[in-house]
């Protein structure tokens, strides 16, 4: 018995703390490894070229045998998005997940070409599990996406609660919403550890009700005089149904635009999570048949992303639709943190076209993540002896540790971490322990990992002052340069501009190599480097700018 008391539980994240996204999160009940989540984040600014980032699962690979399994809360892709690259490197691991969330799942392994699915296993809110000295239970949660849970870890200290995503919505909805009861009474078995959503944490009173938002997209949609082209997130079925309700409340037909929201809503369909009327949907060509008054498009791009649908549309690009004067475009999202200048792009390229933009908070988008009294009511709910602000960057972790302090949490029973920091539970005593090593993974086109810091550094460096390139050709053994030295550059100077410093430069370059052939032993390296250092110095001098330099030497 005593062994069961001292089962050591450990928790750390590889990802979800300190930033945006790429959520996942390790409970270690003694031997045994339960991992919560796998997802990806967008690249930050300077990650130049790089697609997605995804948690660096090097300790799960070292330890795979101890693997219980993956548990996936909800189908976003900050939660789901690393999994397709996880099952690579970890080929035998189990995953958990909701029937919303498998689908989700199913279709991003599908373009992989992956198409067995056996390693996967689907629960509900019903579901418990039991792994040796442990069991894991759901609850029901509300977030932007049905199907979205939070996770339960009994373990012989107490449970461990991880919330995912969450907000908390009593408005009437016909998809089923947090269960407060089932939270409550975790909460008075006694929770060890809770890990909670703080994203929203700076954010005073509470969210939005979505109620509202299908009023006032039923209003705009109503009074608009021309066509309303609408954007949201793929994966918000809400938001989805609240447009199909806005169509058939104000008479119009819905054209569908954009791969992803097409594949969404028929995964929706799947289960059932969408109401349909038979003829509302007709096709982005056949647009121009209808009276402009008589149409809603629905289309991608809330983020700005460049080849987005409505990106291209904002731009004059799109194949199929343009914008054009006295048409309505509501963007129902809201910026993720890093994206707002690329929705300010956007914006600002729609209303130049003639829209009438409705964008931000204003009535038509409120977030899926809880506010402070959320917040406060969850904590409340749980009553954790000990609390790990999760999810957000480091400010929205300190913000929602403030907030445990208010709802009488102790202060030192409130661990601010960093991914690898490691809290270890004994005797139902927390402690900081070892760190983990851990990293980001960085997807590049079909790359995975191999883009690093040294990349990212060239690729910065190119993007600030371009690159030049000299080329010589010599015979070493004549020690005579036969062609060159020939500069061409790139993102550094217009060169019918600058032909005295491309002048001088090739001079300079002409000396150095001159210079080091009349030695007995040409070393490659050696003459190279003092082309760069050479050339550097000048050029910086010159012009103050650091180009990458890049010779080029042919020997023949």
């Amino acid at each position: 018995m005593a062994k069961e008391i001292n089962e050591q539980v450990k928790v750390f994240a590889l990802g979800g703390v300190g930033e945006i996204g790429k959520n996942m999160y390790v409970v270690e009940v003694g031997e045994a490894i339960y991992v919560l989540d796998a997802g990806l984040k967008f690249p930050e600014q300077e990650m130049y070229g790089i697609d997605h980032v995804i948690p660096d699962v090097s300790y799960l690979e070292k330890n795979a045998q101890r693997l219980v399994g993956v548990f996936i809360t909800h189908g976003h892709e900050d939660h789901i998005g690393a999994i397709p690259y996880i099952m690579k490197r970890l080929p035998n691991v189990k995953f958990y997940t909701n029937k919303l969330a498998y689908l989700y799942i199913r279709e991003k392994l599908s373009e992989k070409g992956i198409k067995n699915m056996d390693q996967f296993e689907l629960y509900d809110e019903q579901s418990s599990f039991e792994f040796g000295q442990s069991s894991i239970r759901f609850f029901r949660t509300t977030h932007s996406i049905p199907d979205s849970f939070g996770i339960c870890i009994d373990t012989p200290q107490g449970s461990v609660v991880y919330t995912g995503d969450f907000k908390f919505d009593q408005s009437k909805s016909p998809y089923k919403g947090a269960d407060i009861g089932k939270l409550a009474l975790i909460g008075n078995k006694g929770v060890l550890c809770l890990l909670s959503d703080s994203t929203n944490a700076e954010r005073l009173g509470f969210s939005g009700s979505e109620k509202k938002v299908s009023e006032e997209i039923k209003k705009e949609v109503m009074n608009a005089k021309g066509r309303v082209i609408i954007t949201c997130f793929s994966s918000n079925i809400y938001r989805i149904q609240q447009v199909i309700d806005a169509c058939i409340a104000a008479d119009r037909k819905l054209a569908v635009v954009g791969s992803s929201m097409v594949k969404s809503i028929e995964l929706a369909k799947e289960l059932d999570y969408l109401t349909i009327p038979e003829d509302l949907f007709i096709s982005v060509v056949d647009t121009d048949n209808y009276k402009q008054s008589d149409v809603v498009i629905l289309t991608t791009g809330t983020q700005g992303e460049p080849m987005s649908a409505l990106s291209r549309i904002s731009k004059g690009t799109h194949k199929q639709v343009s914008i054009r004067k006295g048409d309505t475009v509501l963007m129902a999202a809201t910026p993720i943190p890093g994206n707002e200048m690329l929705v300010s792009s956007s914006v600002n390229l729609l209303f130049r076209a003639g829209a009438n933009v409705i964008y931000g908070y204003k009535k038509v988008h409120v977030s899926g993540h809880g506010y402070e009294e959320e917040l406060k009511l969850m904590l409340e709910l749980m009553k954790p002896q000990y609390f790990l602000p999760v999810h957000g960057e480091y400010r929205m972790q300190k913000a929602h540790g403030h907030i445990a302090e208010e709802v009488g949490i102790p202060k030192e029973n409130i661990f601010i971490v960093e991914k690898g920091d490691v809290v270890s539970f004994e005797n139902g005593l927390a402690n900081r322990t070892e760190r983990v090593e851990v990293g980001n993974v960085l997807i590049d086109g079909i790359g995975v990992g191999d883009v690093g810091n040294i990349v990212l550094r060239d690729r910065k460096l190119l993007s600030q002052d371009g690159i030049l390139v000299v080329v010589v050709t010599f015979n070493k053994q004549k020690r005579l340069i036969l062609s060159g030295p020939e500069i061409i550059t790139r993102g550094f100077v217009y060169v019918r501009e600058s032909e005295k410093l491309i002048t001088r430069s090739t001079e300079m370059v002409k000396d150095i190599t001159e210079r080091m052939l009349q030695n007995d032993q040409i070393e490659w390296t050696l003459l190279k480097n003092s082309i760069r250092d050479g050339l550097s110095a000048y050029l910086y001098e010159e012009t103050k700018r650091r180009p990458m330099i890049l010779p080029i030497l042919m020997e023949v």
